[in-house]
């Protein structure tokens, strides 16, 4: 168990990671993700290729406070700001319609971006630290999730520049992804965590996709036959007819599988991301501090792989105690506990700008995380600078 010192050296060492490009691996509330700088292509690149995955699948975005959302989307309807309120922090990833502005390159997001606040402390100390962060699950595509900081290293190795160890994540089950950019009722595109059911408690319109429907047809189908074989079996026994028969209709009745995950990461990188694995047996941790403090706690697994690990983070730790940062949250402002239920509702609440379908703040590019400290801070987003030339691809 680290301090709350550790913990933000940490997040410290995982600020200066991502403003250099690189790749860091962070827990979430799912499993561990792998995050890289949203605003730097050449980083989201380095994300994609450490997965061995292509632009048809980029990743979400996830950010410390639903507040920032506000910077990143554009015309949220009110039934994904009903499950904000509800469900943020958590495990709901929601695909929201991108401000035109951004100069993000996520991949073929088709100007969609899915954004998600985790029910992870240590996550949101470390983005408030960066600001926004491309994440996906860590692992290689095709390859379970990693619930463990060691599953993580084990597949991504040097590939990940900082490793932040949280310990084991609640998953393998990813979160729920919903997709508001068809129509402002919402459709489920990926049940994880979140069941169809839980989602509807707070916006009865919710809908599964078309695939997901057949999915779950195709399960309970299956689930029917399954207890027809049995019934049948039952009025075997019952005529007398010898025990063994009630084996052959049971190694005949299929295998039920009533669950079905996609794996994949954001806004579709869904990551289907996002199979339980016994976590690895971790190595010793020993305390060690470089001249300029970012590394931590180095682990002596992960050392053959030449990666830093910090050491697991506090019950409690928040960001009240975080060292003065210019990414800090805003003075006074109390850091969300994990086991926070959420914003409160006027968090989400949109200008009538965005409700009337216009960009915030401006037509003009957005870089970095101006407009997102501002928001954060309460105030209105600034006037952009004058319009430089279209650097988007």
């Amino acid at each position: 168990m680290c301090s709350d010192d550790e913990l933000y050296q940490g997040a410290a060492a995982a600020q200066t990671a991502v403003e250099a490009g690189e790749c860091v691996v962070i827990p979430t509330d799912t499993v561990y993700g792998i995050g890289a700088d949203p605003f730097s292509p050449e980083a989201v690149q380095r994300l994609l290729d450490a997965k061995g995955r292509g632009r048809d699948m980029p990743p979400p975005v996830l950010v410390s406070e639903p507040a920032v959302s506000r910077a990143l989307a554009t015309r949220v309807p009110r039934q994904a700001e009903q499950l904000m309120e509800t469900h943020w922090p958590g495990p709901l990833t929601l695909i929201l319609t991108a401000q035109p502005s951004l100069r993000m390159d996520l991949g073929d997001t088709e100007g969609t971006i899915a954004l998600r606040v985790p029910d992870s402390e240590a996550a949101r100390v470390v983005l408030r630290r960066t600001g926004p962060l491309a994440v996906s699950s860590a692992n290689k595509t095709g390859q379970p999730p990693a619930v463990d900081v060691h599953d993580a290293i084990d597949q991504l190795g040097d590939l990940v520049s900082v490793y932040l160890d949280d310990g084991p994540t609640p998953g393998p089950q990813p979160s729920t992804i919903v997709d508001f950019t068809t129509n402002d009722s919402g459709v489920v595109v990926r049940e994880g965590v979140l069941s169809l059911e839980e989602l509807q408690a707070t916006v009865p319109q919710l809908t599964l996709s078309p695939e997901l429907a057949a999915v779950r047809e195709a399960a309970a189908e299956e689930t029917a036959g399954e207890d027809t074989d049995e019934a049948e079996a039952t009025d075997v026994l019952e005529d007398g007819a010898p025990t063994t028969a009630t084996e052959d209709v049971a190694e005949d009745a299929p295998a039920t599988d009533t669950t079905a995950t996609a794996d994949g990461a954001t806004a579709t990188d869904t990551p289907g991301p996002e199979d339980v694995l016994v976590p690895d047996d971790a190595g010793e941790t020993v305390s060690s501090v470089t001249d300029d403090g970012s590394v931590v706690v180095v682990d002596e697994d992960a050392a053959e792989h030449g990666v830093t690990v910090v050491a697991d983070v506090p019950d409690g730790a928040g960001a009240a105690d975080a060292p003065a940062d210019d990414r800090a949250e805003p003075t006074g402002a109390d850091p969300v506990p994990a086991d926070d239920p959420g914003p409160a509702p006027a968090s989400a609440q949109l200008d009538p700008a965005a409700e009337e379908g216009e960009t915030i703040p401006g037509d003009e590019d957005v870089d970095r995380r101006d407009v997102v400290d501002q928001v954060l801070a309460g105030g209105e987003p600034a006037d952009p600078p004058a319009p430089a030339p279209d650097e988007r691809r």
